[in-house]
């Protein structure tokens, strides 16, 4: 059986579907490149906002249209929010919620009565998209109830994996090749609250029971850090890069949206990264337009931003989410004022990357290069990513494989993208 992979939304969506790839291998059977080669489609879903549900009803349709015959299985936090919708109207044959995850190739094979095959040799499911970095599922679930999120309601309680098991994963696809691996879950910071742990002791035993070059973090809240958390990041293997998300700039926001951390907690969390690491690349989310927010509140919002300077910035208009609590509150902000609002931050977000990126100008990195032969021809060149998350491209095509190499960071283009001259 040949299975074709697709996911929407977080890393922590395509952790899991990387996972999936390998569980199917070790049953015998094959990843397909394209879902027009598949007998089976799987989809990892997303119901992030209200846009993310349509986005996944769109590519479950797609889907379908593209190989009728094939047999389709979706999954994810639309697939749980709304599993009645996926499987009576969109024509799919299995949907599988959340707390079923971990046992979804077994109950896949079960239900379309696949034969267990002899164990494949596989590469790594990311291999065959040219990429170098694995994520790894460390927690799914989170115990908080920020008032605009649906994912804590699609993804549950928080379950920490056990340490020794996340630690053998990295080992076994480091030998496979792997050069990075991403740190990902839905509350990353509340790794362990369930199992005697924390993120700090799991990030000190990947430090020294592994030897993958480079380790790097994906979301983290801005909560739940221990005082000595950036102590880790002298260590050169793990990246010098958080992404943080925010949320708002104005604490009168902050507590209407339920967040545990106010903005002066969230600068003190920043200069601790940059004392660690002065150009550490901080990146965050901002949800503009939320329930209530008024000119004062977005114009905090604004003055803080620049004040912390990030490197990118995930902008999101509000999203009225049914079963959360922001839905029921009044106030509601005009679409136009979020429009409005949006492209504001927008230019503020482009100004303050392009400053960030200046500040690399000249210097020289470590660069994991990514793509493939193939796509590096099509593309005129090989790109890859510096130890800060920043994208560059090569200008000279003499690399021969994926892989690290150094590279100095000479010049960046209009979309920001750096570009490295060797």
């Amino acid at each position: 059986m040949k299975v074709h992979f697709q996911a929407l939304g977080c890393r922590l969506n395509e952790a899991e579907l990387e996972s999936w790839t390998q569980q199917f291998a070790r049953k015998g059977h094959e990843l397909a490149a394209d879902s027009a080669e598949a007998d089976l489609v799987v989809f990892n879903s997303c119901s992030v906002t209200a846009e993310a549900d349509r986005k996944s009803r769109k590519l479950i349709n797609r889907i379908r249209r593209e190989n009728p015959q094939s047999r389709l299985l979706v999954t994810g936090c639309y697939a749980s929010l709304q599993p009645e919708t996926v499987k009576s109207q969109l024509g799919v044959d299995l949907v599988i919620a959340n707390p079923q995850k971990d046992q979804l190739v077994d109950l896949a094979l079960e239900h379309f009565d696949f034969p267990e095959l002899s164990p494949l040799e596989s590469n790594h499911a990311l291999f065959s998209r040219g990429r170098h970095r694995a994520f790894i599922k460390v927690q799914d679930g989170c115990r908080y109830r920020c008032t605009f999120c649906i994912v804590t309601l699609a993804r549950g309680e928080e379950r920490s994996r056990a340490k020794q098991e996340i630690i053998d994963e990295i080992n076994q696809i480091h030998r496979s090749g792997v050069q990075e691996i991403v740190i990902t879950g839905v509350h990353v910071g509340g790794y362990g609250s369930d199992i005697g742990s924390n993120l700090y002791e799991l990030l000190s035993d990947i430090l020294d029971k592994t030897t993958v070059p480079r380790i790097r973090l994906a979301s983290v809240e801005p909560w739940d850090l221990p005082e000595n958390f950036f102590q880790l990041f002298s260590n050169p293997r793990l990246m010098p890069h958080m992404h943080l998300p925010l949320q708002s700039g104005a604490d009168t926001v902050l507590r209407r949206m339920s967040r545990r951390c106010k903005t002066a907690e969230f600068e003190h969390i920043v200069e601790q990264a940059r004392a660690a690491d002065p150009l550490f690349n901080i990146t965050t989310d901002i949800i503009v337009g939320f329930p209530g927010e008024t000119d004062d509140e977005w114009r905090q919002t604004m003055a803080f931003v620049e004040k912390i300077g990030f490197g990118h910035i995930h902008i999101f208009s509000y999203s009225r989410r049914e079963g959360t609590k922001a839905a029921g509150m009044t106030r509601q902000v005009n679409e136009e004022i979020k429009k409005l609002r949006n492209r504001e931050l927008h230019g503020l977000a482009e100004q303050l990357k392009a400053d960030a990126m200046r500040q690399h100008l000249g210097k020289t990195y470590e660069i994991l290069w990514e793509g493939g032969e193939r796509k590096a021809s099509e593309s005129g060149g090989w790109t890859g990513y510096t130890p800060y998350y920043h994208k560059i491209k090569s200008l000279l095509p003499g690399l021969s494989s994926n892989g690290i190499s150094r590279a100095q960071v000479r010049a960046f283009d209009e979309q920001r993208q750096l570009l490295s001259a060797n």
